[in-house]
C-alpha cells in the first residue's frame, strides 16, 4: 500500500473488518498509509506483530513525542499535555495503580446486582414504550451511563451534556475547533464536579481520587486529575453503548448463537468474548510511535515512525483464529486483543464484560421476538470514528 492511501479503511460489512486488511496482512502486513490530519504511520495487521508492537517499549504510547500519529484533527491539541493513557511506563504506571483496585475481577462482581437492576429497569421502561424504539437511546447508552456515573460520582441528569461533548471528541467528521471547545467545555464540567467532590466526598472514585491523591495533600495535579476522570467516563460509556447495541445486531444476525445464548444463560461470557473478537469496534485507537530504530516482522522502522496496531486485523488472523469470519462463542479462547494488551490493556475491561453480559443475556431473556425494525444496509454505523458502532438501532418486538 502507497503512502497516497488514506487510513482509516472502511467497513464494508458492519460485523467485518475492512476487506483490505485481509490483503494486507497476506502481502504487505506491515505498510505505509496517510493520516487524515497529514503525516503517514505504519499499518500492523498480523496478530503477532500487533502483540508486539502494544508490549514491547521500543514502540512508546508517549504522545508528547514529535510525529506521534493522530487520527482526529483536535488529537494534536490534546496530546500537548496527554491524559495517562498517552504517557509510558513508570508515569503510566504511576496514575494506573491509583484506579486499579476499582476494577479488579473482585470489584466488579460486588457491582453485579446494580447493574442487573439498572438493566432491568431499563427494560421495563422499554417494554412500556410504542415500537419501533432506538435501542441505542432508550438502552445501549443508558446502561454503560449509569454505570459509569455510579461508579465516578457523576450525576447521571448530566449524561446528555457530556455525550454530545464526548460524541465531538470521537467523530472522525469534527473539527479541531469543534473539537476543542468540547474538550473545554468537559473539563470546565469536571473541575466543578472535582471542586464539589472536595466540600462533600462521597463513596465514589472521584472522591476517592480527591480526599487520596489530590495535591496539596496527595501526589496528583488537578490538571491531570480532570483528564484522569474524563478518559473514564468518556471510555466507561462510549465503547460499552456500542458494543450492546452492534453486539444485539450481531446476535440477531447469527441466529443459532442467539439460540444457544437463549438456551443457557451461563454461556453469555463465551458469547460475549467471541463477540469482542468478531467485532473489534476499538479497532485502531491504539496508536504508537518507534522510540528507536527497529525491526517487525522483516521491515524496517525508523525512530519517530507512527505506528498503528490494527486490532481487528489481528483479531481476525486465520493463522490464530480458524475461520475467523464465523461468530463460534465455542472458541474456547480469551487471547484476542479487544481490549488491547500489555501495560496498556483496557483498564475496565471487567467491567465491560460484565456489563455486556448482563445487558445482552437479560434484554434477548425478557424480549424473545426482538428484531431489528430496518434493514441492516439502512442503519448509521459510526464509519471512521474512534470507537465503532450505530447512532441509532431501532427494533421491534
Amino acid at each position: 500500500m502507497s503512502d497516497s492511501a488514506n487510513f482509516p479503511l472502511l467497513r464494508q460489512c458492519p460485523f467485518a473488518p475492512p476487506p483490505e486488511y485481509e490483503r494486507l496482512r497476506a502481502e504487505e502486513p506491515i505498510s505505509r498509509v496517510r493520516l487524515p490530519p497529514g503525516g503517514t504511520a505504519w499499518l500492523v495487521t498480523r496478530y503477532e506483530d500487533v502483540r508486539t508492537v502494544l508490549s514491547s517499549p521500543v514502540f512508546s504510547a508517549d504522545g508528547t513525542r514529535p510525529g506521534f500519529p493522530t487520527l482526529l484533527p483536535g488529537q494534536a491539541q490534546l496530546l500537548r499535555k496527554p491524559p495517562f493513557i498517552r504517557m509510558d511506563p513508570p508515569e503510566h504506571s504511576f496514575y494506573r495503580r491509583m484506579l486499579i483496585q476499582e476494577f479488579t475481577v473482585r470489584r466488579i462482581k460486588t457491582m453485579r446486582p446494580g447493574i442487573e437492576a439498572t438493566v432491568n429497569g431499563l427494560i421495563d421502561d422499554l417494554l412500556a414504550m410504542t415500537p419501533p424504539v432506538d435501542l441505542v437511546q432508550a438502552f445501549a447508552l443508558p446502561v454503560s451511563s449509569l454505570v459509569i456515573c455510579q461508579l465516578l460520582g457523576v450525576p447521571y441528569e448530566d449524561h446528555e451534556f457530556f455525550q454530545t461533548r464526548s460524541n465531538v471528541g470521537v467523530s472522525g467528521e469534527s473539527t479541531a475547533r469543534e473539537f476543542a471547545v468540547a474538550l473545554g467545555e468537559l473539563r470546565a464540567y469536571m473541575d466543578a464536579l472535582v471542586t464539589l467532590k472536595q466540600r462533600e466526598p462521597g463513596d465514589d472514585l472521584v472522591s476517592k481520587l480527591v480526599t487520596e491523591h489530590l495535591e496539596p495533600a496527595g501526589e496528583l495535579r488537578r490538571d491531570d486529575l480532570l483528564m484522569m476522570c474524563l478518559i473514564l467516563l468518556n471510555a466507561g460509556h462510549e465503547t460499552t453503548a456500542n458494543m450492546i447495541s452492534l453486539g444485539t445486531v450481531a446476535l440477531l444476525e447469527h441466529p443459532d448463537q442467539l439460540a444457544t445464548l437463549r438456551a443457557d444463560p451461563e454461556l453469555s461470557p463465551a458469547v460475549v468474548e467471541e463477540l469482542l473478537r468478531y467485532l473489534s469496534i476499538a479497532d485502531f485507537v491504539t496508536t504508537r510511535i518507534a522510540a528507536e530504530d527497529t525491526d517487525l516482522g522483516g521491515t524496517r522502522i525508523r525512530a519517530g515512525d507512527g505506528v498503528i496496531a490494527l486490532l481487528a486485523a489481528a483479531n481476525w488472523d486465520p493463522a490464530v483464529f480458524r475461520d475467523p469470519e464465523h461468530l463460534d462463542p465455542h472458541r474456547g479462547n480469551r487471547h484476542h486483543v479487544a481490549f488491547g494488551y500489555g501495560v496498556h490493556q483496557c483498564l475496565g475491561q471487567h467491567l465491560a464484560r460484565a456489563e455486556l453480559e448482563i445487558a445482552l443475556s437479560t434484554l434477548f431473556s425478557r424480549i424473545p421476538t426482538l428484531r431489528v425494525a430496518a434493514p441492516l444496509t439502512e442503519l448509521p454505523y459510526k464509519n471512521g470514528n474512534l470507537a465503532y458502532g450505530l447512532h441509532q438501532l431501532p427494533i421491534t418486538w
